[in-house]
């Protein structure tokens, strides 16, 4: 690397490069070798590795149940949420409109993220985490809060989180002990579940990232689409069809040879960074499989990562109808606030009614995930709720606001592109 940035010097101190006005294109050169190549560096610098020998999985029992049917949070989940909801408001809103246009989120606001500490509270205290029991509820509640700063920049922030939440969830004692320290230090690393692929109509259970066995280990080839922080990230869950088996989860570090990022901006969800990663011939030891390859583990990734993204578009959803109700008592038009039509009143009050279905339907399947049942019924008809309604939600926006949703000026623009998200993605975030 240090030879590199001294031949790239030398070059551009040469006074051939004023006679030819290739000045600024070899100033930029320079700065990005020098980006890529310190980005480069502090992925080697990290190394993967045990700090303490475990004798069994670490596990967060589940959250204790209460006697009543009742939706209202404890005291513990009501401060968390506030404490996530301050930081969207304060920091992610205003992060947003440079974040969207960059299609990356900054470094500094992944710290302050790292610093709210949800990565910890799923982490138990044996591995150095912060957590003492596991709930589904408390992890909507943080995604839905942080969703309403800005969606992009949420999944940006709990991407993660959704990893961590993973190897507690379905990682053995030794990749416990080699990966989950790193989730609680100091510098979170960049890491993301990766499960879409770059087709029209993709189901999950049914990939064409392929894992075949082999002495010792496995060999993945495939392309993971829409994966968020892509180009930084550090470390993968990768989600490939296990040759004789079915669906699996494979852990993949973003140094393994033969794997390849690029970038990838899409419609919505752009302050994610989201890119491409190209599998091609990696090779894996036989340790880098989640739960032994266990299809029912498979099939709960999806689930909680489906009521995840139900959050998220709640969360969304809540920011536009705050948003909208003050603009529309504040638009005068005609002589009147523009709320007194009532196409325009009964429009929001779709919203919230719309909004308070798509909240129950989420935090019953989250509530049944964290009791233990079945909850793969209570998934579909909150993903199918959210996701229809949730890009009517944004439409929706853009319509009340008139010219002023059609601009980047005002967010709406941002939350109808963020919210058709929700319909398409897989994998990503967990609960």
């Amino acid at each position: 690397m240090g030879r590199g940035l001294r031949i790239l010097n030398r070059v551009s101190a040469s006074p051939l490069i004023d006679r030819f006005g290739l000045r600024k294109p070899a100033e930029r050169l320079l700065f990005l070798s020098s980006k890529n190549a310190f980005r480069a560096a502090e992925k080697v610098g990290r190394q993967f590795t045990a700090v303490q020998k475990l004798t069994k999985p670490a596990r967060l029992p589940k959250a204790s149940g209460r006697a009543l049917f009742d939706l209202t949070p404890s005291d513990e989940q009501q401060m968390l949420r506030d404490a996530v909801l301050a930081f969207a408001n304060e920091q992610l809103r205003p992060a947003a409109v440079a974040a969207d246009t960059a299609c990356s989120t900054p470094a500094a606001l992944l710290t302050q993220a790292a610093e709210l500490g949800v990565a910890l509270m799923g982490i138990p205290e044996e591995l150095g985490g912060a957590g003492a029991e596991r709930s589904a509820v408390t992890n909507v509640l943080v995604h839905e809060a942080m969703a309403q700063g800005d969606l992009g920049l949420a999944v940006a922030c709990l991407a993660p989180s959704a990893v961590s939440t993973a190897l507690v969830l379905w990682g053995d004692e030794n990749q416990q002990a080699k990966y989950l320290p790193a989730f609680t230090g100091e510098s979170l690393p960049p890491a993301a579940l990766a499960i879409q692929e770059p087709r029209a109509l993709f189901n999950p259970f049914e990939l064409q990232t392929t894992a075949k066995k082999k002495a010792g280990g496995y060999v993945l080839n495939g392309v993971k689409a829409l994966v968020p922080l892509a180009a930084t990230a550090e470390l993968f869950i990768i989600a490939a069809q296990l040759e004789g088996a079915g669906p699996a989860l494979f852990i993949v570090e973003a140094t393994a040879a033969g794997l390849k990022i690029d970038a990838e901006p899409a419609m919505g969800l752009r302050a994610a960074a989201t890119g491409t990663v190209t599998l091609k011939n990696v090779e894996l030891p036989g340790d880098a499989l989640l739960a032994d390859g266990a299809t029912e583990v498979y099939a709960e990734c999806i689930s909680l990562s489906r009521i995840a993204w139900c959050a998220l578009a709640v969360g969304c959803g809540q920011a536009a109808l705050d948003y909208l109700i003050p603009y529309v008592n504040e638009r005068v038009a005609f002589g009147e606030p523009i709320s007194h039509r009532q196409s325009v009143a009964f429009n929001i009050a779709n919203i919230g009614i719309e909004l308070e279905g798509m909240r129950l339907a989420t935090l019953r399947a989250a509530s049944r995930a964290e009791q233990g049942l079945d909850f793969a019924r209570e998934t579909a008809i909150a993903r199918k709720l959210c996701a229809d309604k949730g890009v009517v939600i944004g439409s929706d926006a853009v319509q009340l606001l008139g010219g002023h949703g059609f601009i980047k000026e005002h967010p709406a623009e941002r939350w109808y592109r963020d919210l058709r998200a929700v319909g398409v993605m897989e994998g990503v975030v967990l609960v």
